[in-house]
């Protein structure tokens, strides 16, 4: 076991019982001090202070304010996101209706997809679901970016008039 090692294990040995007690009485939980004392003998692992510590207790005490402070912090921000989602207006059901016609417009537009031709639908495909700009496209296929945009209009054009409906 090397020498730094060894300095660890009596560290923790000489106080960590101490450290969790410690814990314990500022946080009032004995699960939470545990492991924010696991926490600050994992941070000593990582840091590896350059020097003897003097005061062990004062330089361990540091470390377990400090993760205590960011815990706090971050139960604020979680208990500030749910307080959020509470604010959200709620989910609403679409009544048989408006699914319904949802339904009949998706299959509309599947129908003149299908329609298209090949190279057609390609072009849209790059361009709407795959995100593609026009030159890219265009180097990909080995056509024109004129091309391109004529045939991503030409297919925007046919769906308006179901999207209208």
């Amino acid at each position: 076991m090397l020498n730094w090692e060894a300095e660890i294990v009596v560290l923790y040995q000489e106080h960590h019982g101490w450290l969790r007690n410690w814990l314990t009485q500022r946080l009032c939980c004995p699960e939470t001090a545990a492991e924010l004392a696991q926490d600050t003998f994992i941070r000593v692992l990582r840091q590896r202070p350059c020097e003897e510590l003097r005061q062990p207790r004062a330089y361990l005490g540091r470390i377990a304010r400090n993760l205590m402070v960011d815990l706090i912090r971050r139960r604020r921000h979680e208990q500030a996101y749910v307080d959020s989602l509470v604010l959200q207006p709620p989910v609403f059901e679409r009544s048989p209706e408006t699914r319904e016609s949802l339904i009949e417009t998706l299959v509309a537009i599947d129908s003149r997809l299908a329609e298209l031709g090949a190279r057609t639908r390609e072009i849209f495909r790059l361009s709407r679901l795959e995100g593609m700009n026009y030159v890219a496209i265009s180097g990909q296929l080995g056509v024109s970016v004129n091309t391109v945009r004529k045939h991503v209009t030409h297919t925007v054009d046919g769906f308006l008039p179901l999207l209208e409906a």
